[in-house]
């Protein structure tokens, strides 16, 4: 075979692959999944908002939710949350957002998963109606503000930082060097405040004096039945037992048309599988977080 037909060969063969991978693009975008499911239905509905993740961003959950309250054939929202919670300012204008569509008069039904701790219950409170699992793990009110130090491994191999600043605050939680009296005493305050936001909002949304709540307010968690007998939540059931009240504070009679988005996968997230999914989920986790946080803290 001479090498003008190794070429030809070889220009077809790659013309024939990227025809392959356009054509992979163009059914994955004719054939994708619809942004909402049951769209084309007619009727009153139950939308459902799903948190199922870390927090680390509001601007998806706050538009669904802005979404269904002024849509007029919505008439109440489930919001399923199975979360470990996250960012403390992301986690407030989630709540902020549900709360709005609650006083706007669209019943919020909040239904726990696994897991609905520190700013997953804090999401959770200016819903309607809070329903969890017996099992479900909750609580975690609390805040947490976490960073490394790095100095002591610097010295031992020789490296050093130097650090130029117009106030001694400047470089407060620097990795390089290790935490004055003052600073601490200044993440006391901080972290004061910011946990008084959190134990007031769970005393005027769950009705509950203050002084009770901060007797369970020291991070512990509790299961559903706990958080039950505490007040933390309404009532204890499943998705569909949250669907049901959902319903019925909508004033829908019979089966409820559900309605959801779905989120549409990239042509790498479709051409990979799972793999990109879990690489996005990584860098979320090691690069993406909030240092100051409404978290349940795992130790795995």
């Amino acid at each position: 075979m001479s090498n003008t037909t190794k070429w030809v060969i070889g220009i077809v063969g790659f013309v024939l692959a990227l025809g392959g991978l356009f054509l992979i693009l163009m059914v994955s975008l004719i054939f994708s999944d619809p942004q909402d499911e049951s769209l084309a239905t007619s009727g009153e509905r139950v939308a459902v908002v799903e948190l199922i993740e870390p927090i680390l961003d509001s601007q998806e959950i706050v538009r669904q939710f802005k979404k269904y309250r002024e849509n007029k054939s919505v008439k109440a929202i489930l919001f399923r949350v199975d979360s470990p919670g996250g960012g403390v300012s992301a986690s407030q204008e989630i709540y902020e957002e549900v709360r709005k569509t609650r006083q706007a008069g669209k019943p919020v039904v909040v239904s726990m998963g696994s897991v609905a701790a520190s700013g997953g219950y804090y999401v959770s409170c200016g819903a309607t109606t809070i329903v969890a699992n017996p099992g479900t793990l909750t609580g975690s009110i609390g805040v947490i503000f976490q960073f490394l130090h790095f100095s002591e491994l610097l010295n031992k191999i020789g490296v050093d930082a130097s650090t130029f600043k117009t106030g001694k605050f400047k470089d407060i939680g620097s990795p390089y060097r290790k935490t004055t009296v003052d600073e601490k005493r200044f993440f006391d305050q901080l972290l004061a405040d910011v946990y008084d936001q959190f134990v007031s909002v769970v005393a005027t949304e769950r009705k509950l004096d203050r002084k009770v709540v901060l007797g369970y307010a020291d991070g512990r968690i509790f299961t559903g039945r706990q958080a039950r007998q505490y007040g933390l939540v309404d009532t204890l059931g499943t998705y569909e037992d949250a669907l049901s009240i959902a319903a019925k504070l909508g004033e829908i009679r019979g089966k409820p048309k559900v309605v959801k988005e779905r989120k549409l996968k990239s042509f790498m997230e479709r051409l990979m599988g799972q793999t990109i999914s879990e690489l996005s989920t990584l860098k979320n986790e090691l690069f993406s977080q909030p240092v100051l946080q409404y978290k349940l803290s795992s130790p795995y």
